[in-house]
């Protein structure tokens, strides 16, 4: 039997809780204030989808694991879907206008479009729309 699930919570690691939190509200973004304190953050993308942000010493407590220096390495690209376009490029701009960056050119592959930016703890986001009218079908 396959594995499902109905909801994904996506953990990362931040060094500033508020500081990330500052600059996912001003990229347009809300908090589930239920599962928000001190020590992480719940960063709303969907109903059934969810970032966790944790301070570093509380994200250590999950793992044995070094916690990856953004800087120099990517640990996951988090990809959101856009409905269109004009949308992908909000998100993005928005993104970089709060105090991201952009990560990369844009890609145009006609059927789909995408940007991707990062975060202000270096967390790559690619965000991506697909006209599936255009994909054939096989």
């Amino acid at each position: 039997m396959a594995v499902t699930s109905d909801k994904i919570f996506v953990n990362l690691p931040v060094k500033d809780l508020q500081q990330s939190m500052d600059f996912f509200k001003k990229a347009g973004f809300e908090f589930n204030p239920h599962f928000t304190d001190e020590n992480a953050a719940c960063l709303v993308i969907s109903d059934s989808i969810f970032a966790m942000l944790l301070v570093e010493p509380f994200f250590s407590s999950f793992t044995k694991k070094e916690i990856t220096d953004t800087t120099k390495s990517a640990e996951v690209i988090v990809g959101l879907s856009a409905s269109s376009r004009a949308q992908v490029d909000e998100i993005v701009n928005k993104a970089v206008a709060a105090g991201g960056s952009s990560n990369s050119e844009p890609m145009d592959q006609g059927f789909m479009y995408s940007r991707s930016f990062q975060d202000v703890d270096g967390h790559i986001w690619e965000v991506i729309y697909m006209d599936m009218s255009a994909v054939d079908p096989q």
